[in-house]
Order: C-alpha cells, then sequence, then structure tokens
C-alpha cells in the first residue's frame, strides 16, 4: 500500500531515511532521541508545574474518630449486606468457604478502598497521573488491537483503514510504554517500596518487564522488513539461552498466540494484581523533608518511619474522584493517539522475500546457494538448536545453547536447495540429469563441486537474465543453481520453504535464515540505519523511532569490549538479566534502595505537603519542643521527650479527640502517625465534624 493511495495518509512522512547524532560510543537516531527527551520533560514538568487542588480546597480537616482508622470503619461498613440481599449473606460467623472468603476480601479491600473518593492530602502532584495515564493507554492500546484482530492478521498492510489501526495501535503501544517508564520513574524517587509494599513495587516491575515481552512479540508478529530483522537478530540471543527451539522468533504464528493470548493474560492478570496491592496498601507516605543518618544513635528514628511508613493513614485527606480520572487519562490519551496516527501513520516497510532477494541481487543470492550446498554458510556452521557445529555457538560460564541439542533441525543444503529442485525435476528435462548426478555422487566429490562452483561464481555476469559462471570444474552444479535461481524469482521457492512446515504457513524459519545467509538482507538494514553499531532493534525503519525503553538490553552492544565480542549476546543477557534482578531487588538493597533520600527529588512532589507542614516536613516535629504535624500547629514536645496536647484559647470549648500526624513522641524529629488529642477548630466541634464519624470512607 502507498502512502498517496491511502485515504488516511500520513500529515507527515517518516518514511524517509533517518538522520543519527553519534557522540563517543553512542549512536542514536533523532527520532529516538526526541521521543527520550520528550518523556524526560514530561517527567520534569509533572515534578514542577503546580497541581490543582479542586472545588474543595485542598486538604480536608475532617478525620476519623479517635481509637479508630478509616480501613477499621470502612471494612465494617462493607462487611453489612445491603438491603435486599440480606438473605444471600450468610451470618457472620459462618464457616462456609464461601462466606470465609467473601469476609477475608471485604477485610482487605472493602468497596471504599477498591473505589476511593479521598486519598491522602499529600496526594497532589502530577507524578501521580502516570499510573493511571499507562492504565488508560494500555486499554486503547487492547482495543486497537482487537480492531486489527478484526480484519486478519494481513489486512493492515494492504488496506487504509486497516493501516489506520495498525497506526492507533502503535501510538497507544508507544504512549503506554512511555508512561510506564515515567511512572517507574516517579516511584522510583518516592521510594515507594516503603511501608510494606515491597510486593507492590515488585508486581509493578515485573508488569513492565511482561509489557516489553509483549510488545516484543508485537514486532515480531507484524510480518514486515523491521519484524524480520528483529526476529534474526534477536533468535542469537534466545539460542544463547538454550531456549531458541521452544521460543522461535522465526515462527510467526508462534508469536502471534504469545503476543494475542497467551502475554495479554498474564499482563493483565499481573497489572490487576499491582492495582489492587495499591488499594490495599494504599500510596506510600511522604519521605521526611530531613534525611535521616545512619549509625546507631539514627537506629531508632529509623524504625519509626519504618513503622509509620507501613501504618494506615490517619491524616488529612483530600477529594479524589477516581471514576473522572480515569475518563479524563482516557479521552486525552484517546485524542494523542488519534492525533498521532492521523499526523506520522505508522511505519510499514515491505518484508524481504527470496523472490525479491533472487531479482534484485542474483549474484549474491547465487553464491548464497552455493554456501549452503558447500557448508559453509552461517546457517550451516551455526551449532544449536539447528544442527550439530558450533559456528554460532556463545557461551560464558555454562554452555547453555547446547543444552537441549538439536531441536529444529535444518539441513541447509537439502532444505535450501536440493529438496525444492527435487518436486520440479520429473518436468524439466535438463535438471532431472544433472540433479541425478549430483545427489548419486560421493560427499567429497559433491564438496569439491561445491567449492570450485563458490569460487566461479564471485565472477558471475547475467546474459538476458541467465548467469554465466565462468567455467570450472563444478560437475552439474550450474545447472541445479541456475534453475534455483529461476525458481526463486518467480516466487515457488518461497511457497516450498514454507510448506516445509505443514498446516497454517505461518513458520518463517527456513526463508529466513536462507535470507540471512545472503549479504542482500544486511545491507538493506545497514541502509535503514537498523543494524547492532547504531543501537539495533532500538531504531525503526525510516524516520519513526523505535524501542527506547529496550535501551537496558540493547545498550550492551556498544559497550567497548562487548561490541567485538563473539559472545556479545548471552552477555547482553546476562547483563539485562542482572540489571533486571537489580531493579526487582531494590527494596532489599542498601545503598540503592537509599538513593531517593540521597538525592531528594521527591521533595518536587511532595513540596506542596512539605510547606503546608511547616519546618516539620511529612514528619512534624524537628526536635524538642518542635510543632506538630498534619493539622498540627497543636501538638508539642516537651524536653523530655513527652508530647502533650496543645491547649484550647480560654473561653473556647474542648473539641473532639482527633489525630495529629507526626507529633514526634521522643524528640528525635520522628512523625508517629498515631491518633493524638489536639484541640479542635470550630469547625470540627460543630455540626461538620459529623463527617469523622466511625465508618467514614478515608482512604490510607
Amino acid at each position: 500500500m502507498s502512502p498517496s493511495s491511502s485515504l488516511l495518509a500520513a500529515v507527515v512522512n517518516l518514511d524517509h531515511p533517518g538522520r543519527f547524532l553519534h557522540w563517543s560510543i553512542f549512536q542514536v537516531s533523532e527520532a529516538n532521541l526526541v521521543l527520550i527527551a520528550v518523556m524526560v520533560v514530561i517527567f520534569g514538568l509533572a515534578l514542577v508545574l503546580p497541581f490543582p487542588h479542586g472545588r474543595d480546597g485542598g486538604a480536608d480537616t475532617a478525620v476519623p474518630a479517635a481509637g479508630g482508622s478509616p480501613a477499621t470503619g470502612a471494612s465494617s461498613a462493607a462487611s453489612a449486606p445491603a438491603d435486599g440481599l440480606s438473605r444471600y449473606v450468610e451470618p457472620e460467623g459462618s464457616k462456609m468457604w464461601t462466606a470465609r472468603l467473601r469476609r477475608r476480601a471485604l477485610s482487605k479491600l472493602p468497596p471504599p478502598k477498591l473505589l476511593p473518593d479521598r486519598q491522602p492530602a499529600y496526594v497532589a502532584s502530577w507524578v501521580y497521573i502516570f499510573g493511571v495515564g499507562a492504565l488508560s493507554a494500555f486499554g486503547v492500546a487492547i482495543v486497537s488491537g482487537f480492531a486489527i484482530a478484526l480484519g486478519g492478521v494481513d489486512w493492515w498492510h494492504t488496506n487504509s483503514v486497516g493501516h489506520f489501526f495498525n497506526s492507533l495501535h502503535v501510538w497507544s503501544v508507544e504512549l503506554f510504554m512511555a508512561l510506564i517508564v515515567i511512572h517507574l520513574w516517579g516511584k522510583f524517587w518516592m521510594a515507594a517500596w516503603r511501608g510494606r509494599r515491597t510486593l507492590t513495587w515488585i508486581t509493578g516491575v515485573v508488569a513492565f518487564l511482561a509489557s516489553i515481552v509483549e510488545c516484543f512479540t508485537g514486532y515480531l508478529s507484524q510480518q514486515n522488513f523491521d519484524s524480520q530483522w528483529i526476529s534474526t537478530n534477536g533468535k542469537d540471543a534466545i539460542n544463547a539461552t538454550g531456549f531458541g527451539g521452544f521460543f522461535n522468533l522465526l515462527d510467526f504464528g508462534q508469536m502471534l498466540l504469545w503476543h494475542v493470548v497467551l502475554l495479554p493474560i498474564v499482563l493483565v492478570a499481573i497489572v490487576g494484581a499491582h492495582v489492587l496491592l495499591v488499594r490495599i496498601r494504599g500510596v506510600s507516605h511522604p519521605l521526611p523533608a530531613d534525611r535521616p543518618g545512619f549509625g546507631l544513635r539514627n537506629r531508632s528514628r529509623r524504625r519509626k518511619l519504618a513503622a509509620a511508613d507501613a501504618a494506615d493513614w490517619t491524616g488529612p485527606t483530600r477529594r479524589y474522584d477516581i471514576a473522572k480520572e480515569g475518563a479524563i487519562a482516557t479521552t486525552i490519551v484517546l485524542v494523542l493517539v488519534f492525533a498521532l496516527a492521523g499526523l506520522l501513520s505508522s511505519p510499514d516497510e515491505p518484508p524481504v522475500t527470496v523472490a525479491t532477494w533472487a531479482r534484485a541481487a542474483p549474484a549474491d543470492f547465487l553464491a548464497a546457494a552455493a554456501s549452503e550446498l558447500n557448508g559453509t554458510s552461517e546457517t550451516a556452521t551455526y551449532g544449536p538448536p539447528y544442527n550439530n557445529q558450533n559456528g554460532s555457538v556463545q557461551q560464558v560460564g555454562p554452555r547453555l545453547q547446547t543444552m537441549f541439542g538439536v531441536t529444529l533441525p535444518v539441513h541447509p543444503a537439502q532444505a535450501f536447495v536440493l529438496s525444492p529442485l527435487e518436486k520440479i525435476a520429473p518436468t524439466d528435462a535438463q535438471l532431472a540429469p544433472a540433479l541425478h548426478a549430483y545427489e548419486t555422487a560421493s560427499p567429497a566429490q559433491q564438496l569439491a563441486w561445491a567449492n570450485a562452483y563458490a569460487k566461479a561464481v564471485t565472477k558471475v555476469r547475467f546474459t538476458g537474465g541467465t548467469p554465466v559462471v565462468p567455467a570450472a570444474a563444478d560437475g552439474p552444479v550450474p545447472v541445479l543453481l541456475s534453475t534455483e535461481l529461476t525458481l526463486a524469482r518467480s516466487g515457488a521457492l518461497d511457497a516450498d520453504l514454507i510448506a516445509q512446515h505443514q498446516f497454517y504457513g505461518t513458520n518463517f524459519t527456513l526463508p529466513l535464515l536462507f535470507i540471512e545467509d545472503g549479504q542482500y538482507f544486511s545491507n538493506l538494514a545497514q541502509a535503514q540505519h537498523l543494524t547492532g553499531s547504531q543501537w539495533g532493534v532500538m531504531n525503526e525503519t525510516g524516520s519513526y523511532p523505535g524501542q527506547p525503553w529496550l535501551w537496558l538490553y540493547t545498550l550492551w552492544y556498544q559497550v567497548p569490549g562487548f561490541d567485538n565480542s563473539a559472545n556479545v549476546d548471552v552477555i547482553a543477557i546476562y547483563m539485562t538479566g542482572l540489571a533486571t534482578i537489580l531493579l526487582l531487588a531494590v527494596p532489599f538493597i542498601p545503598g540503592l534502595r537509599d538513593l531517593p533520600r540521597a538525592i531528594p527529588v521527591h521533595k518536587l512532589v511532595w513540596r506542596d505537603w512539605n510547606r503546608s507542614e511547616g519546618s516539620g516536613g511529612s514528619g512534624g516535629a524537628g526536635g524538642a519542643g518542635g510543632s506538630g504535624g498534619a493539622g498540627g500547629a497543636g501538638g508539642s514536645s516537651e524536653p523530655d521527650g513527652t508530647a502533650t496536647a496543645a491547649q484550647p484559647t480560654p473561653g473556647t470549648p474542648p473539641g473532639p479527640s482527633v489525630p495529629v500526624v507526626g507529633g514526634d513522641g521522643d524528640g528525635d524529629g520522628t512523625p508517629l502517625h498515631a491518633v493524638r488529642p489536639r484541640h479542635a477548630t470550630p469547625a470540627e466541634s460543630g455540626p461538620g465534624a459529623a463527617g469523622a464519624a466511625p465508618g467514614s470512607p478515608l482512604v490510607p
């Protein structure tokens, strides 16, 4: 489909060759650099732009009554059956499995937690919106994927409407990955794993990793040139792990099923678990404005900080309309995705076939076919999972690539040359005797003929499209490969190589391995700046941005010392695996988990909260005699560490007990998120205090 024939052609044409920037060991396309810069700018703006406080004026002074917590009140309210439903609900003490499961679920996640309408007052930064934004983009990606599935696996290559839906899918995925990366940035600098939220962090990282695999299989399923290049290069890394025979990147059908069935189920489950953990544990509390020191002197304070982080939030809250926020985020995502799809379209460089290769570079085709016969091609010398050779076997430590042996057997000479010729020999009077002579000769004679032809074919000329190879002791090989060239140009060889795998005809292992053995394929990739020396799979055809979220894998191919290693693929796998483990284990690694405190980006996230809390930050008292925390200009500490309540002014009746968040019990500046008495304002003492009754839907 040409852009000019499309009814929905892109306003901006990005199909022209991209431009690249080079600095030191780094080389990156302008498109990828722009995409990364936009992500960084968005994150920076989210840190510094003021956050609107809505019609309620920000933090609410209504708080739970003394002795109660938001979770407790909500749980008890949720456990009571609604009117009209009591006859369907077992009594509270029932030992039925269903009743016990329901009680346990409601105790962990009562309705006000599942669909909250209030959040802690410190949740007032644009950094908090990227999670719901990523979920919205994820939803749009799923729906646009459904739309592509309605038309089948190839309609977006041939139909302008299908191509537009593919553009929607591509840009929704780009937006999803960008937002989830920015979301991870924010949560790292907020140290969001604190307060028994380690599992929340881990499920978030696992969701990000699963998203990468999901996107990767999507690229492999496109059946265009970019997907061919990614699959033929990516297979080396997967093969190096020993699992290439089970997760075959060259099998389009397998990758498509992983992309549309298996991985979406896993990803939805992990994302769902992550969201539920956020609802159960709540968002992490603000880090103290002052960094706690190390050593024995500060051990008590660090323990109190950890206990406070794990406690339910009992401080002031603010309105939070989660349904409205989700609707607005989805609307913005849809506008952006439709705008990007309409303005920029999406890349779709036609795939390379054996036929296009044989027509465009016949000399290269003949040389590759000769290398299959004499056993010198990359495929012939590759090793597991294709054969027992060792030409492409990589090893650092244990030899994983040979672990399962030959699981995808490929005999290049037979599969790529002899088998296709055998099918047409009965109807070709010139081919039949030549093929019989070759197949009845000894292996040594066959090799001698093939070697002689491989040397002579470097000087091949073409007369009327027919190859003319200088005379050599190559026996029947010139007839065989001349016929093979004719077969390839007609497209019959493509069909034959795919037909060698039965059923659906979606396994492109044989044609892609054959195409990769020539130079034509890599020359096209070089012209499109897709080779490893130019950041590999990070790049996309044309001037489109690629996959910057793969930088953690592709960067190892650029590191001096690794870049020229014969084992670079397995090195990249090991290093990426190590980096992934470190990312998952951040909550457990001293030093790494303390980076957010050492580099206080969090002060920008919670600057409004810290400002409202005065010098005490989120923790209240900075020492003996310091002022209280949230709502806590009231509480104070005596020099001996005893907390005292603020005294009412003369003539003012005492109000109810309400929590003072951050009151310091021992003068070390540690916040104690506990219920403490303080003087209530007249508004709290009056009728408005009813909102603080036990059972209020205040979400921790």
